[in-house]
């Protein structure tokens, strides 16, 4: 029995890593940077949005270019996380018709090749941050917090989105405004001081927000959120894994009709 569970373990390992060498392989076919896409893209999204929002939001703002980083860092690797599970499936439809093999794992290696390319991009952030003379600190190794509750999140969302797509084909169009709105809802140009203590905690519904401001308490203040903080982080992503374990497991066997 042993031996058996190492060969399907072996098995799911190889499936898992070829899955993420083919994704890489793909997404910088025919590019002459290749893998360099994945820092020079979010680099010139943030020197667009510095050009353009400087002016009217960052000139009282201190470290603002930093401020920007830090919320199109988190969201980028978001946005490319969850809209790749949510095509996983359908993506690879003609493999698991075919082998039995756990479905999750499509999601997962797209999971990973994001988390690949964030870290790719958190090692620029760093530079940004050490150029622009903020100072590195002990207090920098918090932001581990905010990065596995940001992979677990988005693992449970892309979940989520997988499912719904296989029954749902319109669910592609409505997740790309919905992407739309909550790039607004994250402030990720714009401060929330400006708004009363109320709407400050209407913010803190939005996890995706909650990770953003994580990142910047500790990089540009200096601190380690409070206990409260980290355990809003926490519930974000201990639900949207359990919303998207349940929904995979109740309809597992249905994909293969829809598919």
């Amino acid at each position: 029995m042993f031996k058996k569970a190492k060969l399907l373990f072996d098995k799911e390992s190889f499936l898992f890593s070829e899955l993420i060498k083919r994704d890489f392989k793909q997404k910088y076919k025919r590019t002459v940077l290749g893998m360099g896409w994945s820092v020079l893209s979010p680099l010139l999204n943030l020197l667009v949005m510095s050009l353009v929002f400087t002016r009217f939001f960052g000139r009282n703002t201190p470290h603002y270019t930093i401020y920007l980083f830090c919320g199109n860092l988190v969201f980028s690797y978001y946005r490319e996380s969850t809209n790749g599970g949510m095509n996983a499936l359908m993506a690879n439809a003609h493999i698991f018709t075919k082998v039995n093999v756990p479905k999750y794992l499509f999601v997962l290696s797209k999971n990973v090749s994001s988390l690949i390319n964030f870290g790719l991009n958190l090692c620029v952030f760093f530079l940004f941050v050490l150029f622009d003379g903020i100072s590195f600190g002990p207090h920098f190794l918090a932001l581990l917090y905010p990065i596995i509750c940001l992979v677990v999140f988005n693992l449970g969302v892309g979940l989520i989105l997988s499912a719904l797509f296989v029954f749902f084909r319109d669910i592609t169009y409505l997740y790309d405004v919905f992407t739309l709105l909550l790039n607004y809802l994250s402030a990720i140009f714009y401060k929330v001081d400006a708004f009363s203590p109320a709407v400050q905690r209407i913010f803190l519904l939005n996890p995706i927000y909650c990770y953003i401001k994580y990142f910047r308490v500790v990089v540009l203040e200096g601190n380690i959120p409070s206990l409260p903080f980290h355990l809003l982080c926490a519930f974000y992503a201990a639900a949207a894994a359990a919303v998207g374990g349940f929904i995979y497991k109740k309809y597992n066997h249905s994909f293969l009709y829809y598919v």
